[in-house]
């Protein structure tokens, strides 16, 4: 593994069934990296995120973070380990406030290593909207403003590396571009990882990260963040039309 690199992926296999979704993947990231993973719906971009999280069995290939092995580990070891998750679709809870909403997974914890409202405070000054809705119900919440408190759920943990996965799906353009300065801003200030699953074109080139294509759950194409630094070369060189 290289220096500081976060995590490491190698010639990682998974699917369902008998059915091979992801095929001899391999990639890695460093430390306060932004990686873009783009490709067309169904070519098994979300398998590869849940098989990193341990939603999905390893066929073959080795996980690592942060030199451990974590290829068999359940999903709530690699959270504890300081891995993040903000699944496609958000799945918050409509039917808790805002606050219920990014406080749930304190509830899983005992031990803490940080207080809990000096973190929901640095949460909120990230996104003020959620602070002044911190009351009303995650039903209530525009799709952009959900997204937000999927993130913000993400962050309570203060997780080193953070997996996100279609965050611009059914969200208005001057929400994506806020998402993208939030991100962009936590790895350079903050050293934050972060694996972002997109097919937005404006927000890929605004992350300015290397991103890799995902064809049928092979990687096909690398590139780095000078190739992809406008939406017009993004779109010419990942084939993608948004």
């Amino acid at each position: 593994m290289t220096k500081n690199s976060f995590l490491k992926i190698e010639n990682l296999s998974s699917g369902y069934g008998s059915t091979i979704i992801v095929n001899n993947f391999s990639f890695e990231v460093n430390k306060g990296e932004i990686l873009a993973i783009t490709g067309s719906n169904g070519m098994g971009k979300t398998t590869l995120m849940k098989t990193i999280m341990g939603l999905i069995k390893v066929r073959e290939g080795k996980i690592s973070f942060k030199d451990e092995d974590i290829t068999n580990s359940s999903p709530d070891h690699r959270s504890k380990s300081g891995i993040g998750y903000v699944p496609q679709g958000r799945e918050i809870f409509s039917a808790l406030t805002v606050e219920q909403n990014i406080m749930l997974p304190i509830y899983t914890r005992k031990k803490l290593s940080f207080d809990v409202n000096d973190k929901l405070e640095e949460i909120y000054s990230l996104f003020p909207i959620l602070k002044e809705k911190r009351s009303a119900n995650g039903s209530s919440l525009s799709g952009g403003q959900q997204q937000q408190l999927a993130i913000a759920r993400a962050l309570i943990f203060d997780p080193e590396i953070i997996i996100l996965d279609e965050p611009a799906e059914g969200i208005q353009p001057s929400i994506v571009s806020f998402i993208g300065k939030i991100l962009t801003d936590l790895s350079k200030n903050l050293k934050k990882t972060f694996i972002v699953v997109e097919q937005n074109i404006s927000l890929i080139s605004q992350l300015n990260s290397d991103c890799i294509l995902v064809e049928k759950g092979i990687l096909t194409k690398k590139l780095k963040s000078s190739e992809i630094n406008t939406v017009e070369k993004a779109r010419n060189l990942l084939s993608l039309h948004n």
